[in-house]
């Protein structure tokens, strides 16, 4: 299954699989309800394709959200974003391997077999980021945006997608004080001076990344 919300890309993705003899894409999503409703059916697919912007929340989240409905679901990110700076997170949420979409499409279709072989797939230079991380115990010079834990992180998704805190509280069923303590943390972790400048760097952040 493919989940973006770019028509044009799954359509990409879905003629490079298809092509292979032994795969096939039979469904398709543009953002997290869609992709819940399509996993809840009686027809479960053996892989999911995931990208981190969607509509709604982000891709991590509904990775989290696939996984209490099906846990041993294998899951694969492709995205714009930054590997150095999502690869991690995305493992962590629950990804089984993270791909650039920059990489050509036989990388593609490399990661998917990997995976579905339960396997982790990375690119050899994240591979060896991490693994130094973990021999060291050293972070090295990480961007700012590395120290915001995972409820922050989505936070600022979803101020960069254009979403007032009362909007974000109801999408992450949280209070909208919980929304503003994140929204603090955040300004203090990335050095803000207030909440324009939140705003400001959350739209330029996810802008980039796309």
């Amino acid at each position: 299954m493919l989940v973006d919300d770019h028509a044009m890309v799954r359509h990409g993705m879905a003629m490079l699989i298809n092509a292979e003899p032994d795969m096939e894409v039979f469904a398709e999503a543009d953002d997290s309800g869609e992709a819940i409703a399509q996993l809840e059916s009686e027809h479960h697919p053996d892989i999911v394709l995931v990208d981190l912007s969607l509509k709604t929340l982000s891709g991590l989240e509904l990775i989290k959200s696939m996984h209490i409905l099906i846990p041993a679901l294998p899951v694969l990110v492709v995205s714009m974003h930054d590997e150095t700076i999502y690869a991690e997170r995305a493992l962590r949420s629950g990804a089984r391997g993270y791909v650039m979409k920059q990489e050509p499409g036989d990388v593609l279709v490399v990661a998917i077999r990997e995976v579905l072989k339960g396997n982790y797939y990375l690119s050899d230079a994240m591979h060896t980021q991490l693994m130094d991380r973990f021999v060291t115990g050293n972070s090295g010079s990480a961007p700012l945006i590395n120290s915001l834990t995972p409820s922050e992180f989505e936070v600022l998704h979803l101020i960069g997608s254009g979403h007032s805190s009362r909007e974000i509280a109801k999408l992450l069923s949280r209070s909208i004080k919980t929304i503003e303590v994140h929204r603090a943390n955040i300004r203090g972790k990335l050095l803000l001076k207030d909440g324009a400048d939140l705003m400001r760097y959350a739209a330029h952040w996810i802008t980039a990344e796309h």
